[in-house]
């Protein structure tokens, strides 16, 4: 046993040895990386990094060593930006340089490079801009759109009165409704709400949400090598992946079979009219794994964020009800009860703007964006970043600065009024990101925030089922998203 535990141990001192200088290298090689914790041999700074609580960790760092840090996920550099400053000046001064995509092992292996979120290069702004256009064709920004809100806003209504005032959970009734809206963009129809093939798929949604609170789902990031051998949740997030591109290409097929070229009904329509089109380009990036991909991330991102947001939203209602009474007095007053609200009402209702722009800052429920990456060697203020390297925008340090926001952790409506009560802008409000990677979907969630809010409102009370000041506000922190605990509350007609 002696010479075994020598040569095991010779063995790791010398991956070690290789660990450090493959970071020294990175740090003072092509470029010179701003500064950060000392990185360990193969983990990187996962011990000074606290995964259930990386907001805490990324301040407490950004405080040490500045606006500009670099932290290491295994052996990679990650670049991060804390502040609006610093973001501001790599997202939109220094854009098309920090507009690549960084991926991380856990999204690398669900997307392997595919798709509108995490593509790069021609692809991405090939798919982009085709995703831009048709979204727009099929009524994004427009009244069509407008009139498809309204309409599901009515269904939820209906289905919120059949509760009856009696307790029920929120979650799985707005995620039905929002996903309907992008739905009817994406695959040409609403489902119905009892659909099985439909409930399936919001399942496999809510249920990843979960998976990626769980530790080893996140230590993925740092061991994918190793933990594609280890049993554990981050296998269940993969097979959900696969389960919801499978239900894409059965619509593919199905919208195949019924295809007219003179008259696409949805997004899959146009993207398959575009592969005809380029079926002898080899180079063409409209292929079938790519249409699979970017129906998936339209989906997820037109479903989960706004679903998220109204989940959350609803709950601070429930404990600050005073809030929830100026916003019935402004529908009533700009709206009143027999008409829906249309999105014509927002400029005439400040409060209720400022409420959902509040919202959104004090949700924070992606506080870190999705990772960018350098497209190639870029100076930024003092230092020089390789190519490829990974940077990560810290959202929640915009979102909270208390400089623009007084007393960040708390909700006040106010921080979007003026001494007048007028709507105030902020370039600080940047919950959908900013520059050249910005959310494709702001404009629809913003959209559905307004209309689906202000519907329910327009008809219900909200009632909770304890105590306002007992209602826990404190999220859930999975690797992705900010949630809100699970939490039941009563609807009662106006």
């Amino acid at each position: 046993m002696e010479p075994l535990g020598t040569t095991t141990l010779l063995l790791l001192i010398c991956v070690s040895c290789l660990f450090f200088f493959s970071a020294w290298r990175k740090r003072s090689g092509r470029g010179k990386l701003p500064p950060g914790p000392l990185a360990f041999p193969i983990i990187g700074n996962v011990l000074q990094v606290n995964l259930r609580n990386r907001s805490q960790s990324l301040h407490k760092l950004s405080v040490k060593y500045g606006p500009v840090f670099t932290i290491y996920v295994g052996s990679e550099p990650i670049v991060v930006l804390s502040g609006y400053a610093a973001v501001k000046e790599a997202l939109i001064d220094q854009g098309q340089e920090f507009s690549g995509r960084g991926t991380l092992p856990l999204f690398e292996k669900i997307s392997k490079g595919r798709g509108i979120i995490f593509s790069n290069g021609e692809q991405w702004k090939q798919l982009r801009r085709f995703a831009l256009t048709n979204l727009r064709n099929f009524g994004m920004g427009k009244k069509s759109i407008e009139l498809r809100i309204q309409e599901e806003a009515r269904f939820l209504v209906e289905r919120l009165r059949n509760t009856q005032g009696q307790p029920f959970d929120p979650a799985i009734l707005l995620s039905h409704a929002i996903a309907n809206i992008i739905c009817s963009v994406v695959f040409g129809d609403r489902f119905d709400y009892e659909d099985k093939k439909f409930l399936t798929l919001i399942h496999l949604v809510m249920e990843t949400n979960k998976l990626f609170g769980f530790i080893l789902v996140q230590l993925y990031n740092f061991f994918p090598t190793l933990l594609d051998y280890i049993p554990g949740p981050h296998h269940r997030v993969f097979k959900n992946a696969e389960e919801l591109k499978i239900f894409v290409l059965e619509r593919v097929k199905m919208h195949k079979e019924s295809l007219d070229p003179s008259c696409p009904r949805d997004f899959i329509d146009a993207f398959l009219i575009k592969m005809e089109e380029e079926r002898q380009n080899d180079q063409s990036e409209f292929t079938t794994e790519n249409l699979a991909r970017s129906t998936v991330d339209l989906f997820l991102a037109g479903t989960d964020t706004t679903s998220t947001t109204l989940r959350y939203g609803f709950l601070i209602l429930l404990k600050y009800p005073h809030i929830e009474e100026k916003i019935h007095e402004e529908i009533d007053r700009v709206i009143g009860r027999d008409r829906s609200p249309c999105m014509a009402d927002r400029s005439q209702m400040p409060f209720t703007d400022a409420v959902l722009h509040e919202m959104q800052r004090f949700i924070n429920l992606v506080p870190f964006g999705v990772p960018h990456a350098v497209t190639k060697d870029v100076h930024f203020r003092q230092y020089l970043i390789p190519e490829g390297t990974k940077v990560f925008p810290f959202l929640e340090s915009v979102l909270y600065d208390s400089k623009e926001f007084p007393n960040p952790e708390q909700f006040h409506p106010g921080h979007f009024l003026d001494e007048n009560g007028a709507f105030k802008k902020s370039d600080f409000f940047i919950p959908f990101s900013t520059g050249r990677r910005i959310c494709v979907g702001e404009g629809l969630a913003r959209m559905e925030l307004f209309l689906v809010l202000t519907a329910i409102l327009q008809n219900f009370t909200l009632k909770p089922l304890m105590d306002p000041k007992d209602i826990d506000l404190t999220t859930l922190r999975s690797f992705v998203l900010f949630l809100p605990k699970p939490y039941q509350l009563c609807v009662l007609p106006r």
